[in-house]
């Protein structure tokens, strides 16, 4: 059985930055959880971070493989550099992947860690570019395929590629 990690957000636990859960109502993502399929992962909160916490952005949009690269940090609104929880996070989420063979996730959009199509351009006005989180980044370098919450159908068609 192939498994899948997820963020945790979407199976309903409030891990979000302000305390929240964006608890997905996917019949096929319920399917897999009734199933045993879903790994369940929050890297910021696994990267040291508090619920809730300041919300926090990729300086200049620039993504999650240039903080990879150290080339961006990830900051908050105040300036306050969260960088390394966001690496440790996402080194967790990449040996989470590993050890239970998830070679798909469906990860939270827009988020600096998790987002995969978009993330928030580092001027905490709302505005989003092109861009994956650092989560992101690191899995999709390991090989493991990354899909939106809006994307699960994609993801099913994977999963079958896989098998």
């Amino acid at each position: 059985m192939e498994r899948i990690l997820v963020s945790a957000c979407l199976m309903g636990q409030r891990v979000r930055y302000d305390g929240a859960a964006k608890t997905s109502g996917d019949a096929l993502l319920a399917t897999w959880r009734d199933e045993g399929r879903l790994v369940p992962f929050c890297p910021e909160v696994e990267g040291g971070l508090p619920v809730p916490r300041p919300a926090a952005e990729i300086e200049g949009g620039a993504g999650g493989a240039a903080v990879l690269a150290g080339a961006a940090r990830v900051l908050t609104a105040d300036g306050t550099d969260v960088t390394p929880a966001f690496l440790a996070g996402a080194q967790s989420a990449l040996a989470v992947a590993r050890s239970f063979g998830a070679r798909v996730a469906i990860l939270k959009e827009g988020s600096p860690s998790c987002g995969s199509l978009t993330i928030y351009d580092g001027t905490f006005r709302g505005s989003r570019l092109p861009g994956a989180g650092v989560t992101t980044a690191l899995l999709e370098l390991h090989g493991i395929s990354v899909f939106t919450e809006d994307h699960i159908a994609d993801a099913a068609v994977r999963l079958r590629e896989l098998c």
